[in-house]
């Protein structure tokens, strides 16, 4: 009996059916974009002084410019004016304008200094979630509690949402993270306070990930064969597309209320996803329903306009059931090889994860224009994708996964020693270490799968994914503490770890060109290098963004 795979090869591998799916799974994957990576508007931290009662009056009364103001009235740059003030009382008539302090104390440092009692002034004429909830000096870290709660919620969801969706379906899962998604988006952004914010924003994380991936998993099963890599890639670009989007919205709407409001509701249209994407018939299969599944089949056919031949109407799962075999945790450091493997993923996908989110938040901190600074990185995910489409298949996978990573770590260390006044230079560092780990993180998606044998490939592709999570619930307290000792620190250590991570790849083996290893034997000799001469196009396994 025929397998869906051979059936597509008469009714259309990728023809109006699929190409009309995929534009729209792609518009939810564009859509995910201010979820992972929207803490760089919505958390933006300004700068900003303790509000003291008086100095504003004092001002106005002496005619101070605001720099004047800064100079007479706040401690110093820095944390030191940031977060403490001088405790006086600024409504006394006597106080001077020229030098309000000098008859205070013969030195100003001589001043006592206290904590901000009265909250704080902030330099931006829009909003953030920093400024609405105070969230600078001794709160700041309720800011990477906000970031790492999503990225908790993206661990669990995407830990789970395998099961759930083989349990249940990927239609109905997706339609009810859509639904989730879009409720809870639109309650955090009408949160009264910090702590349902927080809560909405779990869920979120809890939900919206694992609607990318079922996406990812619809879009590869709609295919054949021979696209799947290639629509894989470009899905993940549709997030590349957010990216730009995200910042002119961000740009247009300084309030995160409207901004937050603005980038969820979109959601809701997906729901009509419901009439426009069917289930997967793969899954149908899976499940007995080949009846239900031959009718999406015919559908298809009839979209794509191709006639579905009479010999093709029975159906058999795209793998036999033969002997099954249970995985476990142990088979993936049992052996060498496995273990080395299993190692060194592990730690990509941390090392991808950090730079990758750590670099996007360094960047909010950097003091110039974020909404072009922003627009300018994102553009260079356009190139990284199609760097990979040229390479993989005609250099292979090590070689540019390893240099990705080397010039990631290379550019974040250039940067450390590049003068603020070189601007230029410093965003064309800040490009180029975008763009290597761009690569780097598409690359790990692709060659996990390539590097495990059958039986256990899912389970690595899971275990090993997992660390990019662990790594997104630690990369703001990495970045936004690191940055309170040095600004630069944060690009110190991504440089170390990514050129580290580049190193690692080189003792992984080349996997062009080779058949899905079937079994732990095989895996383990691999590292032999010899290639083999039989060679098929590979499906794409589950990927983590």
């Amino acid at each position: 009996m025929p397998t869906v795979d051979d059936i597509l090869e008469h009714i259309g591998e990728f023809n109006f059916f699929q190409k009309q799916t995929f534009f729209l799974l792609c518009l939810l994957s564009a859509a995910f974009t201010p979820i992972y990576v929207g803490i760089v508007f919505l958390g933006f931290t300004p700068d900003h002084r303790c509000r003291s009662p008086g100095v504003a009056e004092l001002s106005r009364r002496c005619g101070w410019s605001l720099a004047e103001e800064l100079n007479y009235t706040v401690p110093g740059p820095g944390p030191e004016g940031q977060c403490l003030r001088y405790k006086v009382d600024w409504n006394q008539s006597a106080l001077s304008c020229l030098d309000p302090l000098a008859g205070l104390a013969a030195n100003g440092s001589a001043l006592p200094l206290g904590p901000c009692v009265q909250g704080w002034v902030y330099d931006t004429s829009g909003s953030s979630i920093v400024t609405e909830f105070n969230l600078v000096c001794a709160d700041s870290w309720m800011l990477d509690l906000f970031q790492s709660a999503v990225n908790v919620g993206f661990f669990i969801g995407s830990m789970s949402i395998g099961y759930i969706a083989d349990r249940f379906g990927r239609k109905l899962c997706l339609l009810i993270t859509i639904l989730i998604n879009a409720s809870s988006g639109v309650l955090m952004a009408i949160s009264p306070n910090y702590t349902w914010m927080l809560i909405f924003r779990l869920i979120q994380g809890l939900v919206s990930k694992a609607g990318w991936l079922i996406g990812y998993i619809l879009i590869t099963e709609f295919v054949g064969l021979r696209y799947r890599r290639t629509v894989g890639i470009v899905y993940q670009v549709a997030f590349t597309v957010g990216l730009l989007v995200l910042a002119g919205v961000a740009y247009a709407l300084p309030h995160w209320r409207w901004l937050q409001l603005t980038v969820t509701l979109p959601n809701f249209c997906f729901l009509l996803y419901y009439w426009c994407v069917p289930e997967s018939p793969r899954w149908l299969i899976s499940q007995n329903k080949n009846a239900k599944a031959m009718k999406i089949i015919k559908h298809i056919a009839k979209k794509n306009g191709k006639p579905l031949p009479g010999s093709l109407q029975s159906l058999r799962p795209d793998e036999e059931v033969g002997e099954k075999l249970n995985p476990s945790f142990l088979d993936l450091v049992r052996t060498p090889q496995i273990r080395k493997h299993t190692l060194i993923l592990m730690y990509n996908w941390f090392t991808s994860s950090v730079l990758y989110q750590g670099l996007i938040m360094h960047m909010g901190l950097a003091g110039s224009n974020i909404y072009l600074d922003f627009f300018y990185s994102a553009l260079v995910e356009f190139p990284a994708a199609f760097l990979i489409i040229l390479t993989i298949d005609r250099i292979g996978r090590r070689y540019p996964w390893a240099i990705s990573n080397m010039v990631a770590g290379a550019a974040c260390l250039a940067s450390v020693f590049i003068p603020e006044d070189l601007h230029w230079l410093r965003v064309t560092a800040a490009c180029l270490g975008r763009m290597g780990i761009t690569m780097a993180y598409e690359m790990v998606c692709l060659v996990n799968a390539e590097l495990y044998p059958t039986f256990i490939r899912n389970l690595g592709v899971l275990v090993c994914s997992s660390m990019c999570d662990v790594g997104g619930i630690l990369t703001p307290f990495l970045v936004y503490r690191l940055t309170d000792i040095w600004h630069e620190l944060p690009l110190v250590v991504f440089a170390v770890v990514g050129l580290i991570a580049g190193g690692l790849v080189l003792l992984l083996p080349e996997t062009k060109g080779r058949t899905l290893p079937e079994t732990i034997e095989e895996v383990e000799n691999m590292k032999s290098g010899k290639k083999e001469k039989k060679k098929i196009h590979l499906p794409m396994q589950e990927t983590q963004l």
